[in-house]
């Protein structure tokens, strides 16, 4: 059954009182998130007549703060971020039934694309990655969370980071004939997945990808999506490439590219709002400004209403392959507006 059926209109009629609901929610069981609605003025008893008005909390924050919404005794598992930026490593605290509801939208997500069946699965990474069972690096909760969607999973590179050619032509020998599922970030799947099948001849044409993790590393080699789809499909013959944008801060919900390319989509548990980052009003279609990213799948945690540090552009409603919002990350935003945004709540959430 699609995730992906909901028009606008239908999303925030369905989507706005849940989310009130973990509004207050998070209120009752989290000090820290009550005492930064308080900072800012918003009573208890607030009411939201849009999505874009219910209050954010800047994702930085899990990186210096513990926001968690249910007792110590009760977190099933700790999920932390890279924390590159300097400012640490977010740190996300789940129960089992946070943990089992992500695990079940994501599947119902990708399902979209994938079809119910569990596939043959090339992870375009290093099975250390998986190793510490208990506290996961983002890399390491996104090999994991996906392999369980996938069968007869073979690692592209070995435990030097290296890449393993032969493992992955006895995979293509025993289930390149028939659809298979390949996993990676998106600048592992180009250096180690592209290239190694570009210079072997190796078939991808039955595989399906999904990729995530950013363009950066691919722009200063100058390929962009565009050019990522074009050359796996003309070295390759892999055509089923599927982009997603997603976060550890809210684990489980990813917005996935549609069939056409270059626009990501929100399942009907999530949302997106792109606010300008003067005003922090909502930006028309068309216009860039910041991604904040709605879901309610958070429950454990107030990460149900996220400002995001990237950029992105709302490239249309209603009138792409799947309803609702469609849009595009544009890149990170620069890093004196990142601070400010998390800057505005340091004081509130000491």
């Amino acid at each position: 059954m699609s995730v992906f059926t909901l028009s606008e209109a239908e999303r925030e009629a369905q989507l706005l009182p849940r989310l009130a609901e973990l509004t207050a929610h998070h209120r009752e069981n989290s000090t820290g998130y009550d005492r930064i609605l308080s900072s800012l003025g918003i009573e208890r008893d607030a009411g939201f007549e849009r999505i874009a008005d219910l209050p954010w909390l800047p994702v930085r924050l899990f990186k210096t703060h513990d926001l968690k919404s249910i007792p110590d005794e009760e977190v099933f598992k700790t999920l932390t971020s890279s924390g590159t930026t300097g400012a640490g490593a977010s740190r996300i605290y789940l129960d089992k039934d946070a943990a089992a509801a992500q695990t079940r939208q994501l599947g119902a997500t990708l399902q979209e694309v994938l079809g119910p069946d569990r596939l043959p699965m090339l992870m375009v990474d290093t099975i250390g990655i998986i190793k510490n069972r208990r506290s996961f690096s983002a890399r390491g909760a996104g090999v994991l969370g996906m392999a369980n969607f996938g069968r007869k999973h073979t690692y592209v590179l070995d435990e030097n980071d290296q890449p393993d050619v032969e493992a992955v032509k006895q995979f293509l020998a025993a289930y390149g004939d028939k659809p298979f599922l390949i996993f990676g970030f998106t600048f592992m799947v180009w250096q180690y997945l592209y290239e190694v099948a570009r210079e072997h001849k190796l078939d991808l044409s039955n595989g399906i990808l999904v990729h995530s993790g950013g363009w950066k590393k691919l722009i200063d080699r100058a390929v962009d999506n565009g050019e990522f789809r074009r050359r796996f499909k003309a070295d390759t013959g892999l055509h089923q490439i599927y982009n997603y944008y997603g976060m550890i801060e809210q684990i489980g919900t990813v917005f996935l590219e549609g069939p056409s390319g270059n626009s990501l989509y929100c399942p009907d548990f999530a949302d997106v709002v792109i606010r300008n980052p003067q005003t922090w009003e909502e930006q028309p279609v068309g216009e860039p400004g910041v991604i904040e990213v709605i879901s309610t799948l958070p429950h454990s945690y107030p990460g149900h209403v996220l400002l995001t540090e990237d950029l992105g552009v709302c490239n249309g409603i209603d009138d792409g392959d799947w309803p609702g919002k469609h849009f595009s990350v544009l890149g990170r935003l620069p890093k004196a507006e990142a601070r400010g945004c998390s800057d505005t709540f340091s004081g509130a959430a000491a």
